[in-house]
């Protein structure tokens, strides 16, 4: 079988970890950079693929299956449309737009085409958030009363030279809380309003550097979203799970979320299972037991399902109106710290 082959469209950093990751993997064939700086010219020479300035002249050119867009947001629908309206399926960073508008006119134009968008909350890719989804769903955990996720991390003073870093949109709720939404989405079911508070007064920037959030789910479930980039501590799923090797390996084991159950209660990443077995109650002895699974690289994955999108042999894990549904819930933080109230959520219908 020959290899899918895919075209990275936009060469920054996450562009770059795709393209290494279909280098270097054996299910797919990185086809071209397309990128008009010098930057992106580079990437391609280091990967010996063609180089192009921008999506029409590499559709032009043909010679791809499948397309991977990792440009700024204000960017994916029109980048996106090209493909689509070619049958290429495509596979766009998060957030999948940088509006609500934006994203149902993408998901429109994938269903009236019949041409798959994937929207890349890579998590959903992850065997550990898999095999807690299906605890879930299984009803191992009874049922879900509570969630409590930490995303507590620190990013240098480097990080903000770029300034669109320090502006509105540039901050943690919709760089790293949206993966937290997609996360809560997936595993445990969908959220129905949304209350927030964030703050910027350790840095004093105009973007937020922190933010606490209440959900509930349309199950009855209440979460609790702790994030901030401006703490020293090890509590973030980046972190504690070992994703990327960009992170170092922690000292010890620790959790960044607790998912509590009337019948057991679960710890991600670590995957602890904590029930009773015998008596129930707060007096009575609970036991904890690891739930096995083997790990795998979710980046990976996603290009793996990718190539089996484009052949025809799955279906998208997360589609285009999935993608915008999880922007909805991100964006309905700011909405809800914005108006001190909460904000209930429709999905657009």
């Amino acid at each position: 079988m020959s290899k899918v082959r895919i075209a990275i469209v936009g060469a920054g950093a996450i562009g770059r970890a795709h393209a290494e990751v279909i280098a270097t993997g054996e299910v797919a064939a990185l086809a071209a950079i397309v990128d008009p700086t010098e930057a992106g010219r580079a990437v391609a020479g280091r990967y010996g693929v063609p180089w192009l300035a921008d999506q029409d002249a590499l559709l032009a050119a043909g010679g791809v299956d499948a397309a991977l867009v990792a440009t700024p947001n204000q960017t994916h629908l029109p980048v996106s449309l090209a493909f689509i309206a070619r049958g290429i399926p495509v596979l766009v960073e998060k957030p999948i737009a940088s509006t609500l508008a934006e994203g149902r006119a993408l998901t429109e134009a994938s269903e009236k085409a019949g041409v798959a968008v994937l929207v890349g909350h890579h998590r959903r890719h992850n065997p550990i958030v898999k095999r807690a989804r299906e605890l879930v769903r299984s009803g191992t955990l009874g049922r879900l009363t509570s969630v409590s996720v930490l995303s507590t991390f620190l990013k240098p003073d480097s990080y903000f030279e770029l300034e669109w870093r320090r502006r509105t949109g540039g901050g943690p709720v919709l760089i790293n809380l949206i993966h937290e939404i997609d996360l809560i989405r997936f595993v445990c079911g969908e959220i129905d309003a949304v209350l927030a508070v964030t703050s910027n007064k350790v840095r004093g920037f105009e973007v937020e550097d922190s933010a606490a959030v209440i959900l509930r789910l349309a199950s009855g479930a209440l979460v609790t979203i702790n994030v901030s980039d401006t703490a020293a501590a090890p509590w973030s799923w980046d972190m504690s799970s070992r994703e990327s090797p960009l992170y170092p390996a922690l000292p010890a084991p620790v959790n960044s979320h607790y998912l509590s159950g009337t019948a057991a209660s679960l710890t991600l990443p670590q995957l602890e299972l904590w029930r009773y077995p015998g008596k129930a109650g707060w007096h009575e002895p609970i036991a904890r037991e690891i739930v096995e699974v083997a790990r795998a690289d979710p980046y990976a994955e996603q290009i793996r399902h990718l190539c089996a999108v484009t052949r025809g042999e799955e279906q998208p894990v997360i589609t285009a109106a999935d993608g915008t549904r999880t922007l909805e819930a991100t964006l309905a933080v700011h909405e809800a710290a914005r108006i001190g109230a909460p904000v209930a959520l429709s999905y657009g219908q």
